[in-house]
């Protein structure tokens, strides 16, 4: 009797697990082989086919599989079209969503933004990166306000999360209206080229509205955030390198604000340190590429830049000295000659406040002639915006190191982490030039009835300019100062900075309390 009753019970549960089997099926096959190929053929992966790729093989790992439709036998939406759960890159725990666009066009109803809130939360209780996967059509109209309400509980967390946890954005097809506005929220934006779109409105509601026609991909696609709006941060030319990129992002990034970015062995740059002897020209308005110097620097050689083609004036980046994680931020003589104007204050302090929050050392290569004139930029705001570069250097508590490659004058030598804004070293090579101004315009204003009265003004003004650069824009009177704690020979810039953070790395550095500061956004 006993063995009876033990048979039906197994037979019982043998029908109830061949049920659930059936039901993960249907919401692993998402919106069904037909809408599958549909994804593939617009160029774009499935959600679970981007999480496989993004995750370490095998450590993925599923939570709230069946939120959602109650009548289970009869699924509208399997997953409410998103993928949530957690896994490994690189050995280390992430939790993630990834939008499904093969259901219900990934759209956001209240279950959906539950199924990310829940996500959003586990990364915070145990201090893990939190990666979206976004492809979504927006908000699902028929659920009305508690679809919008969904959005306010996800920028919520996000708005909490930031500095406390890495949040990554992954926009892989469409992201529009308030869509947008969770991944505008997290840390760093990732672009499919000729796939992802973000816009808040699209371009049939421009057209009626203003009469403009745009593309999507000119409106919002990811040369156009990469390039020109500097919404985004990385560009790739496929969603598997898009989604390798990420990867080597995260390698330079701590799980949260109380943890130490991952080390590795320590890599000789590639080449050899004479050639920082010949990079910056005799000619000080001579421009040069600034990564020709980084790259004999760092690590290998290898710099992950940071919107690499936004503001290009400035360049901002992950590297690795002596094995250990570093943010880079640099003037870019190439481009405007290396003067700070709006955008890339913009792009330089909230980088600054990144590192800042997650400890990462701040190295500074600076050459900068100053702040870019033109009506322009004074009535677009580069005061407010310049002051954002004098807050963010001067919050910042990790260690700061600086080296003065060139040009280092006026107000902008004092906003690229001068020592007046507390760097607790600064180098300058015998490059360097620190003054108040250029020697051409110093030599105008202080000179100028010497040179109107000269026989040759333009002689003249050639030789008290070739006189004032040899008195004044050295490094030497700075270093006299104590504002340059030393002249270094270019080949040894490795070697300094390698040392000075080891002496750094106990640094700690308390600020007056408060709530918050007042950043001049």
């Amino acid at each position: 009797m006993d063995q009876q009753k033990s048979l039906e019970a197994n037979a019982g549960m043998q029908k109830k697990l061949e049920q659930l089997e059936n039901l993960r099926r249907k919401v692993q096959a998402g919106g069904g082989a037909k809408r599958v190929e549909k994804q593939h053929g617009a160029g774009k992966l499935t959600a679970r086919e981007r999480i496989d790729i993004l995750l370490d093989s095998g450590t993925f790992v599923e939570i709230n599989a069946f939120a959602g439709d109650s009548d289970i036998d009869n699924l509208k939406n399997p997953g409410e079209g998103i993928v949530t759960g957690y896994g490994l890159i690189d050995g280390r725990k992430v939790y993630l969503f990834a939008q499904d666009f093969t259901v219900a066009g990934g759209s956001l109803g209240a279950v959906h933004a539950a199924k990310i809130c829940k996500v959003l939360d586990l990364a915070m209780k145990t201090g893990s990166p939190a990666i979206g996967l976004n492809d979504s059509g927006g908000a699902r109209i028929q659920e009305g306000v508690d679809a919008l309400n969904g959005y306010g509980e996800i920028f919520y967390r996000n708005t909490i999360a930031s500095g406390v946890i890495p949040q990554l954005s992954l926009i892989m097809g469409p992201s529009a209206g308030g869509a947008v506005y969770s991944p505008a929220l997290t840390d760093f934006i990732f672009m499919v080229q000729s796939t992802s779109q973000m816009f808040i409105t699209g371009p049939e509601v421009i057209k009626s509205v203003t009469g403009e026609e745009v593309s999507m991909e000119t409106l919002g696609g990811a040369l156009t955030h990469n390039q020109v709006s500097g919404v985004a941060h990385f560009m790739a030319e496929s969603e598997e390198s898009c989604l390798a990129m990420l990867r080597q992002l995260l390698s330079y990034l701590p799980s949260n604000n109380l943890g130490e970015a991952p080390e590795q062995q320590p890599v000789e740059p590639p080449g050899n340190p004479e050639e920082l002897l010949r990079i910056i020209p005799d000619n000080p308005n001579q421009a040069y590429d600034v990564r020709e110097i980084i790259r004999l620097v760092v690590d290998g050689g290898e710099l992950l830049e940071v919107q690499a083609l936004y503001a290009t004036n400035g360049l901002i980046g992950f590297a690795r000295l002596n094995g250990q994680a570093v943010g880079v931020v640099a003037n870019q003589p190439k481009h405007l000659a290396g003067c700070l104007d709006i955008n890339v204050s913009d792009k330089i302090s909230r980088f600054v406040r990144y590192c800042d929050a997650f400890n990462l050392p701040l190295i500074t290569f600076m050459d900068v002639p100053g702040f870019l004139p033109g009506t322009a930029q004074e009535y677009g705001g580069i005061i407010r915006h310049g002051a954002k570069l004098l807050y963010a250097y001067s919050e910042a508590t990790v260690p700061k190191v600086t080296v003065i490659l060139r040009k280092a004058y006026g107000g902008a030598y004092l906003a690229m982490c001068s020592s007046a804004l507390r760097a607790d070293v600064v180098f300058a090579w015998p490059s360097a030039e620190i003054a108040v101004m250029g020697p051409e315009g110093a030599v105008n204003i202080v000179y100028r009835n010497e040179i109107a009265n000269a026989g040759d003004p333009a002689a003249a003004r050639a030789n008290l300019t070739a006189e004032y650069r040899a008195k004044f824009a050295n490094p030497y009177i700075a270093c006299s100062r104590g504002y340059v704690e030393d002249v270094i020979d270019p080949r040894d810039t490795r070697a300094r900075l390698i040392k000075t953070l080891q002496s750094l790395a106990t640094k700690r550095e308390k600020m007056p309390p408060k709530k918050h500061g007042v950043f001049p956004v």
